[in-house]
């Protein structure tokens, strides 16, 4: 469940892309402009093709409308008449088919709902691009488009060559490869880019891949084709698909973009692939990596830039290095690198780790020092934070601090968890406190039970209702942990000899002799083995009329009419 600020800022963002979604699906009732200046993000985009006639601005217009299949019907009239188009508008031409698939591109993402952000969190967002995986087609207009042109060059390979390399062609893409050094021609550095990525596509070995990676990296030395930042991050990617040995080269990969100027600062991607490749006897060459990123501000260059520092991997080693934990969480205070964090499920992997470390590593008085900071303003807890939390507190014996923590679980919508209300309450009764901190656990209880009330999928436990109980008793609070004693009938729980002793105790201190015949009566009820001890202490701690005694001796003799079940 998503807690209510997360779900305000989600319903804005909903509501902005509704409002988008409906003004560039629906433009015939967006015509007038009211805005003075012009604002033209607020108008309708251009989405309907204004020109007609078989022209090459026709094609552009489709071109950057991108309409695949009216582009592709414009260049086949423009052909049919002989009318020559440039090959500037062939390149943008091809680039449209390929990077589409020779499919029209998808509509863009309709407005966001909770089943959607849901979704998101796993992986699943519910586009229509998730489940149509579009495929390269043998003879698809691309290469039809490509085979009829008189002259090619280089553009024109690398437009067909990252198509395929992106939709799945893999083999096919290095075979266009080889006929373009059999035509004598240069390749560019896109063209090497791509086939770099697809290089473990093509090769069984993980070292064969890594020769092949090794041989287009020759080829470009050999055309004299200077690398660029895209080149060693699709290395990087590659090798991690290349298994445990060939991972080790990604040391060397660095070396070689410090040779050619490339692994600067600023170059964050590539130094985001670099704490992966370490394993868990080679910390001290992740400590030189960080400690060469001190105090460098980064600028994102590449999409996968938001994966630095929520990278699980590098903070699965980071578990047992509270110090280097530090330094990575110092590194992300520089300059704009919180802009590294990614979205907001990302910054909650990097916070979530990050407090997750603190509580495991760190003393409580620095722990909550950190909550404080960084909850709720940057990182909302989770169920699995929050038992993280639980357990620091229980291990330094600060649970008088809990109804602090249960405040901030209402708040964060975290009290709609069973499981959770029930460690919260073993940890409350696991010992008695002073008076006033036990005034406050009863109030807790309370609250608590407000929320069972109110949200149906709760279940109370046995545990917990008799945590609660026993929590109301240490508070005096006898009548409220006698309506809570009812529960254990309506919840059909059973309660434990225990309990029904310590509430006696409770009767006899406020010489409460009917809530004590009333708590034999509710034994009975259970057919509970210790009504019977039940009933003597109580006859003998309490002065009891002939009445209550006949009362209580026949209902602790009597046969209850249903049984109920103990959880």
């Amino acid at each position: 469940e998503l807690s209510p600020p997360k779900l305000f800022s989600l319903s804005q963002e909903s509501g902005r892309a509704a409002a988008k979604y409906f003004v560039n699906n629906h433009p015939k009732f967006f015509t007038k402009d009211f805005a003075e200046p012009h604002i033209p993000c607020l108008m309708p985009e251009t989405v309907t093709l204004c020109l007609e006639e078989v022209s090459e601005e026709a094609l552009k217009e489709r071109i950057q409308l991108r309409k695949v299949t009216a582009a592709v019907d414009m260049f086949d009239q423009l052909q049919q008449t002989g009318t020559a188009v440039s090959m500037k508008t062939i390149h943008n031409l091809l680039d449209l088919i390929c990077l589409y698939c020779d499919k029209e591109p998808f509509p863009e993402e309709e407005p966001q709902t909770e089943e959607t952000e849901q979704k998101r969190r796993t992986g699943q967002v519910h586009r229509a691009s998730n489940y149509l995986k579009l495929t390269w087609k043998e003879n698809n207009n691309a290469e039809r488009i490509f085979n009829t042109l008189p002259e090619r060059d280089t553009r024109c390979y690398s437009a067909l060559i990252r198509g395929m390399v992106k939709h799945g062609a893999h083999a096919k893409a290095f075979s266009l490869y080889t006929d373009l050094l059999n035509n004598r021609m240069t390749a560019d550095v896109h063209i090497f880019n791509a086939l770099i990525l697809a290089a473990p596509d093509v090769r069984e070995v993980h070292m064969e891949k890594w020769d092949l990676i090794t041989e287009l990296l020759k080829q470009m030395n050999e055309q004299k084709i200077r690398p660029n930042l895209q080149t060693f991050n699709n290395v990087l990617k590659a090798l991690r698909r290349s298994g445990l040995y060939v991972r080790t080269q990604a040391v060397q990969v660095l070396n070689e973009m410090k040779a050619v100027g490339i692994g600067k600062a600023e170059d964050t991607h590539s130094l985001t692939h670099a704490p992966l490749w370490f394993e868990e006897n080679n910390t001290v060459m992740l400590q030189e990596v960080i400690s060469e990123l001190q105090g460098t501000s980064f600028t994102c260059r590449d999409p996968h830039d938001c994966e630095f520092f929520p990278s699980w991997k590098m903070f699965l080693k980071l578990l047992r290095y509270l110090e280097l934990g530090y330094r990575v969480h110092s590194l992300l205070e520089v300059g704009e690198n919180w802009r590294l964090l990614g979205d907001n499920y990302h910054q909650g992997i990097y916070y979530g780790r990050f407090f997750h470390l603190l509580c495991t590593m760190e003393h409580l008085e620095e722990v909550l020092k950190w909550y404080r900071l960084l909850v709720p303003s940057r990182y909302y807890l989770n169920h699995q934070s929050l038992r993280t939390l639980l357990q620091a507190l229980d291990t330094e014996s600060r649970l008088d601090l809990l109804p602090t923590i249960w405040k901030d679980m209402k708040t964060m919508a975290l009290d709609n968890n069973s499981d959770l209300l029930d460690e919260l309450l073993r940890l409350m009764t696991r010992e008695e406190h002073s008076a006033e901190v036990q005034d406050s656990f009863a109030d807790c209880v309370l609250d608590i039970n407000k929320a069972f009330d109110s949200k149906p999928n709760l279940e109370w436990s046995t545990s917990g209702l008799t945590d609660a109980t026993t929590l109301l008793l240490r508070a005096s609070r006898t009548q409220k942990a006698w309506e809570m004693l009812q529960l254990f009938k309506s919840k059909n729980r059973v309660p434990c000899e225990v309990l029904l002793n310590s509430f006696l105790t409770a009767c006899h201190a406020e010489a409460n002799k009917q809530r004590a015949v009333e708590l034999v009566q509710l034994s009975a009820a259970f057919y509970l083995p210790s009504t019977a001890r039940l009933a003597q202490r109580v006859q003998a701690e309490f002065d009891l009329t002939e009445e209550q005694r006949s009362v209580m001796l026949n209902d602790s003799r009597s046969k209850p009419l249903e049984t109920t079940k103990s959880r």
